[in-house]
């Protein structure tokens, strides 16, 4: 079949969306609430006083009744007898008898402050609704002359987009755990975007005590379906027989109310028309027709009422069980939180002055809590913990499991925190969580929305197919427009243009490094046609509001005369006086899990449209919290086609597909749609979407030597952690020298040695031997340091676990012990010391452990805190030897909000600090892999294998208040021969005073 020159020309014109036919419906003359607020008032509290009561559940943040008996099975169809009012639920669930539609062009649907506490926005219905009734008939409002037969679709309902790849962030791509735009994705199973498993972090932290919102990504209240019915016999013969039903579930952005409305287990008062959901592409077949793969085949999504819905009453579906089973937690996590920080206002004030960046976060108080409360109250002696290592074990004592205590001899350890607590300082009782429990807490009055919500549906508009070729359905108006009228307001979702791209993947490779193919892009996300972009921005734009993504391209305006081709509509930003702005003001600037009132008079204080100064990065944060708004360049008529222009470049795209014939197309219509000239600020322009560490030019350049410099993030100077993320300067030649130390002992030949498993070197995961590496060096390379014979133990740490080929060497007598400390402080790494000691107020510092660190592969690696719970008296700090050049970011540090990764480099003469919970891991490489004894060409040098080693010192000023936990930190699953050095204060070892009169060479301490 060929394609007429007219058609693929008026086909350039076309656009990507989808949805039902309209519907007539015949609206209530009744103006009660339209046009006197103190009438609306009245009958708003009326009802309310004579329809609530109070629900049975003391605390209605989780389900306490277990999974809810869901109205609908998982297709839709009613399983229950049938829906009677129920005690749980004090609205009045009985039919009303004035089931009429709202009237004419008054607001049917609003966007306003949810009732939720936490939840920011919610969705509210401008009218009433009867139990068991289509609520998208009623939401959608009505217009003069409307009618309604019994059986017809609303006048709009929702289309939903399918998200086909689950590999959007880390381990496999990206850098965050989870990109807030994937919190409004239905999953098609529970947890599908969210990929850690076994490799949690360590120690591991809760949801609520996560700087990030999962969203969506747990939810389970409502499916959606690959092979939905295409037509209504398929519907039928879904209802007669279970097996004909859709079953093949997909993960799916779906804009309108599945992606507006929050949650309640017990308030909850919609679900789901299963069977009201069809696919197709309005009659076009592949490949003949272009727009087959332009826009969403799924489409009619609609919703019904589970109970009565009262004028103003938020609208809200039930998640599902375990959602609300994790939202509690999250909840009383943070009520502790919160009570905790109304307690703590001397403390916080001490540790502001101790040069901490902007404080201390709370929520580490709790990870402090617990983590004190889990130490262990006894613990093996250093003659224990020596006689079991003698036969190559190196076992965690810290997990005395049924009473098992595999060592020979054991401590008290002394001052434990919490020793004779009798309960768990994070499962201390609360006060009650803020939360709704009769139906007036769910209400908020016509004349407040009106006043301080959106409108996002009032009759105005509808869906229905449009008559530009292959462009599916459209959206038209249903009263005469106005130039300048707002059309709609929609919010939207801020994703990263790389997001949309889907790479190759392999969920069966051996290497996780390895799923996902980054080389090779096979396609790019449907979600990208739905999305507004700058061809020189890295984010996109995707509006959220019912019917907004029905609207079609009508390409440049032509004139501003009515009925004129071309555009008719277009989007801009919230003007300064409209509810939007001022709604949208407030939502940007709310942190999550704030109780953050809805306060007029403050919010005439904030910024408007706030996202236009920030960088893309943190606009992407704070997904569905800024919007647009869709107006009027001419006047409208009745029934014509709402039209934006998409812009050149996607014409250009469309044609060049159109015209192609269909046996050469090489795959369906994939790009943005244009934004107006200026509508992306220039600092959304060419900037880069990734996370990074600012310049440290001081520290590198010798200017800052000892000093403490934050991590910052560069593209807003913010602090990567205010807590653990610091860098220190050290003098110039320090890793040169240390290094030097380090051949001449022979622990760079060991390392050769160890991580090419030659013989006599070969340890297996987790095994552990002492070594004499003085012996595996020439007297004169041994001569350059005066190095003597002395032993170091070599752990290969869960190489079978992790696909990981780490090895630790560390002293393992007094001698070598006392020998790589004074190497350190000749080396220059007391200013190292002086640095943190000044920045952080501290009377003295004991390096109480020091090891090197030899990797040349690594798979898998586990997020983890080499030191916690020390009452931020303790660093980490971690300085290269040996490099790769060439390579990628060796470290991996995790930002505050427990959500995103920094790779950073391992810098010559700098050291990176990593205090208490400083989270980190080795980033996957791989120079040589000794499983497969292959070295790869990229490495294949004449220096022979590739290895990196790099060497940390654990450094704290260990008092009374985190001598049990440094105790337990030290113990850990490491060999640790140390042991009995944390069995009393002050400390045998002092390394740095406030005097100056310490040093790693000549220490202070008791034991001198």
């Amino acid at each position: 079949m060929r394609l007429s020159s007219t058609l693929l020309l008026t086909a350039a014109a076309t656009a990507v969306k989808a949805a039902r036919q309209p519907v007539k419906i015949t609206p209530s003359l009744d103006k009660e609430c339209s046009t006197s607020e103190d009438n609306c008032s009245a009958k708003t509290s009326n009802a309310s006083d004579s329809k609530s009561e109070s629900l049975k559940s003391d605390n209605d943040t989780t389900n306490n009744n277990g999974p809810k008996a869901k109205t609908h099975d998982t297709k839709g169809y009613t399983t229950r007898s049938s829906r009677e009012p129920s005690n749980d639920h004090p609205q009045d669930n009985s039919n009303n008898d004035n089931d009429d539609l709202p009237p004419p062009n008054i607001c049917a649907l609003y966007l306003a402050p949810s009732t939720i506490p936490h939840a920011i926005l919610g969705l509210f219905s401008g009218t009433s609704i009867p139990v068991d009734e289509n609520a998208n008939s009623y939401l959608s409002g009505t217009y003069p002359g409307f009618t309604y037969d019994e059986g017809e679709s609303p006048l709009w309902s929702d289309l939903y987009i399918p998200v086909a790849d689950v590999y959007k962030s880390l381990p496999y791509r990206g850098q965050q755990r989870f990109p807030s735009w994937l919190g409004y994705v239905w999953p098609e199973e529970r947890g599908a975007f969210h990929h850690e498993g076994e490799m949690a972090p360590f120690p591991n932290f809760g949801d609520e005590l996560k700087g990030y919102d999962d969203g969506l990504n747990h939810a389970t209240g409502l499916e959606f379906f690959m092979d939905d019915y295409s037509n209504d016999d398929e519907a039928e013969e879904g209802r007669a027989n279970e097996s004909k039903r859709p079953f093949r579930r997909v993960s799916a952005l779906v804009p309108g109310i599945a992606s507006l409305a929050n949650s309640h287990p017990k308030m909850n008062n919609l679900d789901r028309d299963y069977a009201s959901s069809r696919v197709d592409y309005l009659g076009q077949t592949a490949p003949w027709q272009p727009g087959v793969g332009a826009f969403t085949p799924h489409h009619s999504v609609e919703f019904i009422t589970t109970k009565s819905v009262r004028p103003g009453m938020e609208l809200l579906l039930d998640y599902g069980y375990d959602w609300h089973g994790r939202m509690g937690e999250k909840l009383r996590g943070w009520q502790r939180r919160k009570e905790r920080e109304a307690n703590m206002k001397e403390e916080e004030k001490v540790r502001k002055l101790q040069g901490f960046v902007e404080g201390i976060d709370r929520k580490w108080d709790m990870m402090d809590n617990r983590e004190k409360y889990q130490c262990p109250e006894e613990l093996p002696t250093e003659e224990g913990k020596r006689d079991r290592i003698k036969v190559g074990m190196a076992l965690d004592s810290s997990e005395l499991k049924d009473g098992n205590k595999p060592y020979s001899s054991y401590r008290q350890n002394t001052h434990h925190p919490f020793a004779d607590a009798d309960e768990h300082p994070n499962e201390v009782e609360t006060g009650p969580i803020p939360s709704p429990r009769v139906a007036d807490d769910i209400i908020r009055s016509l004349p407040w929305l009106n006043k301080h919500g959106v409108c996002l549906s009032s009759g105005k508009l509808s869906v229905g197919d449009s008559p530009i070729p292959y462009a599916g359905r459209g959206v038209f108006t249903n009263t005469h427009v106005k130039k300048g009228d707002v059309l709609l307001t929609s919010p939207l979702l801020a994703i990263r243009k790389e997001d949309t791209k889907i790479y190759k993947s392999n969920p069966d490779e051996k290497f996780v490094r390895n799923v996902v193919d980054k080389s090779t892009v096979i396609g790019h996300e449907m979600l990208l046609n739905y999305a507004f972009g700058h061809e020189n921005s890295p984010m996109l734009l995707i509006p959220l509001a019912p019917l907004a993504n029905f609207i079609n391209h009508g390409g440049e305006m032509k004139s501003d005369k009515p009925k004129s081709k071309g555009a008719n509509v277009q989007v801009r930003w919230p003007e300064d006086s409209s509810n939007a702005a001022k709604l949208f003001a407030w939502a940007y600037q709310h942190k999550m899990f704030e109780d953050q009132e809805f306060d007029e008079n403050k919010i005439k204080d904030l910024p408007i449209n706030p996202w236009l100064k920030d960088h893309p990065i943190d606009v992407m944060e704070r997904s569905g919290k800024l919007a647009l708004e869709y107006v009027a360049l001419r006047d409208i008529h009745n029934g014509e086609e709402i039209l934006i222009d998409y812009g050149p470049l996607w014409e250009k795209a469309w044609m060049e597909l159109a015209r192609t014939s269909p046996y050469s197309r090489s795959g369906y219509l994939r790009h943005s749609i244009g934004v107006p000239d200026g509508f992306y600020p220039e600092n959304w322009l060419n900037v880069s979407d990734k996370y990074e560490i600012a310049e440290v030019d001081d520290l590198i350049n010798h200017r800052l030597v000892g000093k403490a410099v934050a991590l910052t993030w560069k593209h807003n100077g913010k602090p990567v952690s205010s807590k653990y993320a610091y860098a220190i300067g050290l003098p110039k030649g320090f890793s040169e020298r240390f290094l030097e130390y380090s051949k001449a002992n022979g622990i760079i030949e060991l390392y050769r040695k160890l991580l090419t498993e030659q013989e006599g070197f070969h340890l297996p995961s987790d095994g552990f031997s002492v070594y004499k590496p003085r012996s595996l060096v020439s007297d004169d390379e041994a001569a350059k340091t005066n190095a003597t014979e002395m032993e170091f133990f070599a752990h290969r740490y869960h190489s079978d676990q992790w696909n990981f080929n780490m090895h630790f060497v560390s002293a393992w007598e007094e001698k070598a012990r006392k020998s790589v400390l004074a190497a350190l402080g000749e080396a220059g790494f007391d200013v190292a010391l002086k640095g943190i000691g000044e920045r952080f107020g501290y009377d003295n510092l004991t390096c109480f452990h020091a090891s090197y660190m030899g990797v040349t592969h690594c798979d898998k690696s586990k997020m983890h805190s080499d030191i916690y719970a020390t009452e931020d008296k303790s660093w980490n700090i971690v300085f290269p030897l040996i490099t790769v050049e060439g390579t990628s970011p060796e470290l991996d540090i995790m930002a505050e909000d427990m959500n995103t990764v920094i790779g950073v480099h391992y810098l010559k003469d700098v050291a990176w600090a990593m205090g208490d919970f400083g989270y980190h891991q080795t980033r996957p490489i791989d120079y040589y892999n000794p499983d497969d004894g292959i070295v790869g060409d990229k490495w294949n040098t004449a220096g022979g294998v590739p290895i990196r080693v790099v060497f940390g010192a654990y450094c704290s000023q260990i008092d009374e208040s985190n001598i049990a936990m440094l105790r337990h930190v030290y113990d850990g699953d490491d060999p640790a021969p140390f042991a009995d050095q944390f069995v009393k204060v002050p400390m045998k070892e002092i390394h740095w005073d406030k005097a100056a009169k310490a040093s790693l060479a000549e220490p202070l301490g008791t034991g001198y």
